[in-house]
């Protein structure tokens, strides 16, 4: 017992481990798939993620928003050093309205996706200079008189709050010499790969051993989901195999969500299933019926040729004799005061419509004698009638004639119902009868309340587990 909890224990802790790798693995996918929407946000709040994560994606500063940028930053140098009316910053002011020019025309934000942040710098420059073109715009933001007037610090913070953040946004992302972008990683994810590689052929050699009639194929599509760990494609499909590993580690329960998903399945699929079932039940009675299969049926089964017989026992026949054993031994004398009573009860009304008893009632007692009387017939008619029938059962000749009786009017009934224009009327409303109960029936079936249906199951299997659990310690104790 101890050697299989700790191998039991193994097992759980191992089920964890992959089911905390491939988290984690999974984590990285998502943070790889959101990094290139989500760069603006690492890059005004962790840096060092830009840093450490372009790399991986080719992305490299853009020449042409990056210049731009360095030459505002040597302006502000060159401000500091020699003034604002110096003739380097002038050649400088010069260079800044030619590449914001440049900048406009060219729309180097096109190549990652971000004409919109283009769009919004050209929007604020405008509001700021109260310019309806964004060329005059910047033109007018980036010369002497309009810093002089405005004050040079005030539109140089301008500038870097509200224009620098957006235009420091654009990159530029490499394309490999099969012409597509540069994106590697495929090189992180491969380790976690070659790992649930790993795990994936050694499960499947277990299973293999365990079941040696499962060919590789089959023991290798035991656990079909592991696959989608191991694709380089579609990684965001890892999310079905990791959740079903953190359920089987123990991490996480997904119980309800199984029986809610269980439930859905069979909600949507439970009322076609059935319509279709008794209509296709339904469809085949009628096919027989329309091939005259219902002669034969009532015929015996020598009269056709295809009837097959697997005991070489009249089935009918034996169940006609269970039928009658039963009523006769057992249900019979339950039901006998009840037959006493009816034939008391008429026995009564028998006399009472009689004038001649009707005048002996003003005697006295006659009335209780009359009672005592009818009981006593009726007792002794039921008890009469009982041992006859019993008698008629145990006798070999009366039996015999019984069976002759049941033979003929099985005979006579079948010659009489294949007579044509019986049986085409018979054929006739009974193939009406089941297209009435397609219509009007099937279809209440197909829309009975299934989550009620589901939910009595549900509970039906709750109280036999009740019930499982409360009598096996009974027998443990017996």
């Amino acid at each position: 017992m101890t050697s299989g909890n700790s191998s039991n224990q193994l097992h759980l802790w191992f089920e964890r481990f992959m089911a905390i790798t491939a988290t984690v693995n999974f984590s990285l996918v998502l943070f790889d798939l959101s990094y290139i929407p989500w760069r603006d946000f690492y890059l005004r709040n962790i840096p060092q993620v830009i840093s450490l994560y372009d790399p991986v994606k080719g992305i490299q500063p853009h020449r042409e928003t990056d210049g731009y940028l360095a030459t505002v930053k040597a302006l502000e140098e060159q401000v500091n050093q020699t003034g604002l009316q110096s003739p380097q910053a002038a050649a400088k002011l010069e260079e800044l309205r030619r590449l914001s020019t440049e900048i406009i025309e060219t729309n180097p934000f096109a190549g990652a996706n971000k004409s919109g942040t283009l769009e919004k710098i050209k929007n604020r420059m405008r509001d700021h200079l109260t310019e309806k073109s964004a060329k005059t715009a910047f033109a007018r933001f980036w010369s002497q008189p309009y810093l002089s007037q405005k004050s040079w610090n005030q539109e140089i913070d301008f500038f870097n709050r509200r224009i620098k953040p957006l235009i420091a946004t654009n990159y530029y992302r490499q394309i490999g010499e099969n012409g597509e972008l540069i994106d590697w990683f495929g090189l992180i994810d491969l380790p976690f790969c070659l790992l649930f590689g790993t795990e994936l052929l050694a499960r499947s050699f277990f299973i293999k051993r365990r079941h040696p009639e499962f060919s590789w194929l089959e023991a290798i599509v035991w656990r079909w989901y592991n696959f989608l760990l191991i694709i380089p494609f579609w990684r965001s499909l890892r999310i079905i195999p990791i959740v079903i590993r953190l359920d089987r580690a123990k991490i996480i329960k997904l119980q309800l969500f199984r029986t809610q998903v269980h439930r859905g399945i069979v909600s949507n699929f439970a009322e076609e299933l059935t319509e279709i079932v008794v209509v296709r039940v339904i469809n085949q009675i009628q096919v027989s019926i329309k091939r005259g299969e219902l002669t034969r049926w009532l015929s015996p089964k020598e009269t056709f040729r295809h009837y097959i017989d697997i005991n070489d026992v009249n089935e009918v026949e034996a169940l006609g004799t269970i039928l009658l054993q039963t009523i006769i031994y057992q249900v019979f004398p339950q039901i006998q005061p009840e037959i006493i009573a009816i034939l008391q009860h008429n026995i009564n009304s028998a006399l009472k419509q009689s004038p001649l008893y009707r005048n002996l009632l003003v005697l006295p007692g006659v009335d209780q004698m009359q009672t005592q009387f009818s009981e006593q017939i009726a007792t002794q008619i039921a008890t009469n009638l009982y041992k006859a029938i019993v008698n008629t059962a145990k006798d070999s000749t009366s039996a015999k004639l019984a069976n002759q009786l049941i033979q003929r009017f099985t005979e006579s009934l079948g010659s009489e119902m294949q007579k044509k224009h019986v049986i085409s009327e018979i054929q006739a409303l009974l193939f009406d009868f089941l297209e009435e109960i397609k219509i009007n029936y099937v279809q209440r079936l197909s829309q009975e309340d299934l989550e009620q249906i589901i939910e009595q199951t549900r509970k039906m299997k709750i109280q036999t587990t009740i019930q499982s659990t409360a009598i096996v310690p009974k027998f443990r104790n017996e």
